[in-house]
C-alpha cells in the first residue's frame, strides 16, 4: 500500500445528522438536503452512482443523473439495452448513492428500479437538446463499436434523417424508477463517528428510523 494513499485523510466536522432534527421519512429528509445541496452551488448535485447486478451476481456501477424524484421514489434515464439495463432486466434490485463531498454528506439507497411511465419518458424525452435525441437513436449504448469514425459516421447519418423533424423517443430508451426499501442518510462528524440513520419501509407502508453505529 501507497503510504502516501494510506495517509489522506480529514476530518469532518461541518454538521450534525440527529434524531430529534431529522425528517420522519426518507423523503422529506432527503428534500430537505437535496434543497441544502443546490444552495451549496454543488456541481451536479444530481449525479449518483448506480450500482446494479446480473442475476447471477455480478455487480456494476456507473455515474448517472437524477433527474427527478417524489414519493414513488428516484428517477434516471437511460438506453434499455445498455449494460445496466440488460441487468435490471435480470434482476431489479438497485443501489444509489449521492455523495456531497463540499456538505461532507451521503446518501444510500437501496431498492427495486422499474419502467417509468411512457408518458414520463416522452416527456422529458422531448425536454432534450436535439443532438442528445439524435443520440439516443444512434448509439447502441455499452455494445462494442469498430471505433469512433464508425460512431460519427452513425450520428451522421442519424442526423440528417432526423434534423428539424419531431424526433420521438426511441423504443429502447426511456426512464426507471428506483423504489426505495431502505434509505441510509450519512453526515460526516470528527474523529470518524459519523452520524448515520436509516430509513427501512415496514409491512405496513411505515418508515423505521434507526441509528446505525459508524
Amino acid at each position: 500500500m501507497s503510504q502516501a494513499i494510506a495517509d489522506l485523510r480529514r476530518e469532518y466536522s461541518a454538521q450534525v445528522l440527529l434524531e430529534e432534527s431529522s425528517a420522519a421519512d426518507p423523503f422529506s429528509q432527503f428534500q430537505t438536503w437535496w434543497q441544502q445541496a443546490l444552495q451549496s452551488e454543488i456541481a451536479e448535485p444530481n449525479a449518483m452512482t448506480l450500482a446494479t447486478a446480473s442475476a447471477d451476481g455480478v455487480p456494476s456501477a456507473r455515474i448517472v443523473l437524477l433527474k427527478g424524484f417524489d414519493q414513488n421514489g428516484f428517477v434516471f434515464f437511460t438506453n434499455y439495452n445498455s449494460y445496466k439495463g440488460l441487468q435490471l432486466a435480470e434482476n431489479p434490485k438497485a443501489c444509489l448513492v449521492f455523495f456531497w463531498k463540499e456538505l461532507e454528506r451521503q446518501v444510500r439507497i437501496t431498492g427495486l428500479a422499474g419502467a417509468a411511465p411512457a408518458v414520463e419518458s416522452d416527456a422529458y424525452f422531448n425536454s432534450r437538446p436535439e443532438g442528445s435525441r439524435i443520440g439516443a437513436w444512434a448509439s447502441p449504448q455499452s455494445q462494442v463499436i469498430p471505433n469512433r469514425t464508425w460512431l460519427d459516421a452513425i450520428y451522421k447519418k442519424f442526423s440528417e434523417q432526423l434534423h428539424g423533424t419531431a424526433i420521438a423517443r426511441p423504443p429502447h430508451w426511456g426512464g426507471y424508477v428506483v423504489t426505495p426499501v431502505v434509505v441510509e442518510f450519512w453526515q460526516g462528524r470528527p474523529s470518524r463517528l459519523h452520524d448515520r440513520l436509516q430509513y427501512t419501509l415496514e409491512a405496513n407502508g411505515a418508515w423505521k428510523r434507526e441509528r446505525l453505529a459508524p
